[in-house]
């Protein structure tokens, strides 16, 4: 059986399931359409939540940034994990028992404000469509790749089948499904983990095997260090980045998780307030199990990738053209070569492709002396890592489909929760909450639905048309949910700032972080972008992915200074966020 047909056999067979589980798990209120009835057990929340959460970019995308980067990139796994955290001790068991719908419902109803909920609104919807985005145009490229159809096809496919289990399901139908998708997902992933670390170390614990020692008798990271160093990159292990930023990017990441609103969302579906709690342990624990595995992939694969163009060592000479063009163990490099996301060429006509970093003066020198004309793998999309390291260590075509299936996984399951948050904002928070607060629930649900087949409309059109600057800004949607919404929560229920102090605050950390993000990349249209940014330091400081920790304590100061400059809060609302602080009743479930 040819690749083809067994990667269409994974896909379709997984796509199969996840509709049939939408068919049966499909919501017939808004309770199950917004919070699937808060009937959802902490174990089965918590393996749906890791689905939510391990999207595109953590399956596809964050072993490639550890492998290309090293240690430096380890600022992923301890930002997002620690997100988790921050929900599970400081957020999600208060907000479960307050017992509302939705974020921005949250915040309306606790700083007695529709200005504050239609900011909140308006906060999450930029950063929804931010993120979700890339996961439409990354369910685009897997497609293309796996299924041999265009990108264009591929988005269509994805968000026709986003379309049937999200649509009719709601929360209750994607929760369900995001816990076939967990299974899935965590399956490809570490499957072809345990293999490669077999090949390598001869341990199947990747994480342990990360640390065993390769078939010559060394260690893999002292192995990887040298390989990498000889060819002029920096080593894999050494801290070679900036600390102060490498610490606010983390932070942001971490305030940024916490503040995401389709992660908040999965906490308000189950059934009482300390479920809510244990549901962010256990969604930490299987996100743990692909975490804990990202970094041997992405060491592993940068070590079998040198290798291959290198296969007699940094020493020795570089791949033949003729053996990439005739050997089986190359035939991964002519298949990704066809998407556009993989090239090289023979610069200097000696046959041969040499790899190395071309801007260390070292390495210049020994290319001069050799007749090397600069580094010729001309491009390696580090996307393509996951995908593309079972074909690189030559594993079972199985193994190569449930890759397929599970990078499709990870986008569709984070392309769900995105859309669901998007609909119950559009639906719950603007239609019924400004609206037409007498619409019929038979109405609102209706009007739910509409709103998830609009979102997944625009969301695929801005996938197949994304916006310029929508790559280079994969962590603005961290930034937007970390200056925003992150200090409206916390101050929602551990402080007693007022209406007008939480609007001015979610409106300043908005605007300046919107504001230098554009300014930092250069969008705004300003006649000489280089003496701007000579003239204002900070910008050259601060990186656009960090800056949302900045805006956070914006935020912070702002909502603190203007309430203390206006009235108090009312005296209900005071005993509200009493109530919601205090355990007392903690166990019981509260109705909306």
């Amino acid at each position: 059986m040819d690749q083809f047909t067994i990667n269409l056999l994974f896909v379709g067979a997984s796509f199969a399931l996840y509709i049939g589980i939408a068919i049966w798990a499909r919501a017939g209120s808004t309770s199950e359409f917004y919070a699937a009835g808060r009937g959802i057990h902490p174990v089965t929340n918590g393996m749906a939540t890791a689905a939510d959460w391990m999207s595109a970019a953590s399956f596809i995308s964050m072993a490639g940034l550890i492998a290309f980067t090293g240690y430096d990139n380890s600022t992923y796994l301890m930002g997002w994990t620690g997100g988790y955290v921050l929900l599970a001790l400081l957020l999600a068991p208060y907000l479960r028992k307050f017992g509302k719908y939705t974020v921005s419902e949250f915040i309306g109803d606790r700083f007695y404000s529709p200005t504050a909920r239609m900011v909140a609104v308006i906060s999450l919807l930029v950063a929804s469509l931010t993120y979700v985005i890339g996961q439409m145009t990354g369910v685009g490229v897997a497609f293309g790749r796996f299924l041999e159809v265009s990108n264009t096809a591929g988005l269509l496919i994805g968000a026709c089948v986003v379309f049937a289990y999200a649509v009719f399901g709601g929360m209750k139908g994607v929760t369900y499904t995001q816990v076939a998708q967990y299974v899935v997902l965590i399956m490809a992933y570490t499957i072809p983990a345990v293999f490669i670390s077999l090949q390598l170390t001869g341990n199947p614990i990747p994480g342990l095997g990360l640390f065993g020692n390769v078939e010559s008798g060394e260690p893999l990271l002292a192995k990887l260090d040298q390989i990498v160093a000889e060819l002029g990159f920096n080593e894999y292990t050494a801290h070679h980045g900036d600390t102060f930023n490498m610490v606010l990017f983390t932070l942001s990441l971490m305030i940024g998780t916490a503040g995401l609103p389709h992660v908040i969302m999965r906490f308000f579906t189950v059934p009482r307030v300390a479920d809510a709690r244990w549901s962010a342990g256990w969604a930490l624990v299987f996100i743990a199990l692909l975490y804990l595995t990202a970094p041997a992939v992405g060491a592993m694969a940068r070590l079998n990738i040198t290798e291959q163009f290198w296969p007699n060592g940094t020493g020795g000479e570089a791949v033949s053209v003729e053996q990439i063009e005739t050997d089986p163990a190359y035939d991964w490099m002519a298949t990704w070569q066809q998407t556009g996301l993989l090239g090289w060429e023979d610069k200097n006509g000696d046959g041969r492709i040499q790899y190395y970093n071309d801007a260390n003066p070292a390495m210049q020198e020994r290319a001069a002396a050799n007749g090397w004309e600069g580094n010729e793998l001309t491009n390696f999309n580090r996307d393509i890592l996951v995908l593309a390291n079972p074909e690189i260590a030559n594993l079972p075509g199985w193994v190569i489909g449930l890759v397929a299936a599970g990078g499709l996984a990870a986008a569709l399951s984070t392309a769900a929760g995105l859309l669901l948050a998007i609909s119950s904002a559009v639906s719950h928070d603007l239609i019924k909450g400004q609206l037409n607060p007498n619409i019929s629930e038979k109405g609102e649900l209706l009007s739910a639905r509409i709103a998830m087949a609009v979102a997944i409309a625009v969301a695929t059109y801005l996938g197949l048309n994304p916006p310029g600057f929508a790559a280079q800004t994969v962590a603005l949607a961290f930034g937007l949910a970390a200056a925003s919404i992150f200090p409206a929560l916390m101050m929602g229920i551990f402080t007693k700032v007022n209406n007008k102090g939480a609007v001015a605050g979610m409106l300043s950390g908005l605007i300046v972080t919107l504001i230098y993000i554009f300014l930092h990349k250069g969008w705004f249209f300003i006649p000489d972008t280089n003496s701007f940014t000579d003239a204002n330091p900070l910008l050259g400081t601060v990186q656009s992915t960090s800056f949302g920790a900045v805006g956070a304590l914006i935020n912070f100061a702002v909502a603190f200074t203007v309430s203390k400059m206006t009235s108090p809060i009312p005296q209900e609302i005071e005993e509200l966020v009493e109530s919601v602080r205090v355990p007392r009743g903690a166990g019981a479930a509260q109705d909306h």
